[in-house]
């Protein structure tokens, strides 16, 4: 059967996520504008530099969603919007498929970046975020 438009780039993010070098989470992000994708990400250390997979997790005994400024690694929403930056891609207006809803801090990111709609697989306990998106007027999709 074939997949309807959000669940053909779920599959797709699901598939970056793939290539993500964080010991806690494998998290893939994808930007969509027009049915065609923009820019892809996925969490890991900064490009050039060892990943956490080598080094080992800095975070390792605290608990997720916590102290996130000691962590080495960007979250795959971050990468995205980075990435598209770096070719000098336009967002604003973008769709984000993520396979796991982002958290406040790339709320804030993808809010700013003009991101008018979120899609995501597995939910994420952050009502700061959630909030924020319904505040920012941000249209909100959990895809099962």
């Amino acid at each position: 059967m074939r997949p309807s438009w959000d669940e053909y780039f779920m599959e797709v993010a699901t598939v970056v996520a793939r290539r993500a070098t964080c010991l806690r989470r494998q998290i893939g992000a994808i930007l969509v504008k027009d049915k065609h994708i923009l820019a892809t990400g996925y969490n890991g250390a900064p490009a050039g530099l060892t990943h956490c997979l080598d080094t080992g997790c800095a975070r390792q005994k605290i608990p997720s969603g916590e102290r996130q400024e000691l962590c080495r690694g960007l979250h795959a929403e971050q990468n995205g919007l980075i990435q598209a930056a770096r070719h000098g891609i336009a967002v604003s207006g973008a769709t984000l498929y993520s396979t796991t809803e982002p958290c406040s801090l790339c709320t804030k990111m993808l809010i700013n970046a003009g991101i008018g709609r979120v899609v995501f697989r597995d939910e994420y306990p952050d009502q700061m975020a959630q909030e924020m998106l319904k505040q920012a007027g941000v249209e909100r999709t959990r895809l099962l």
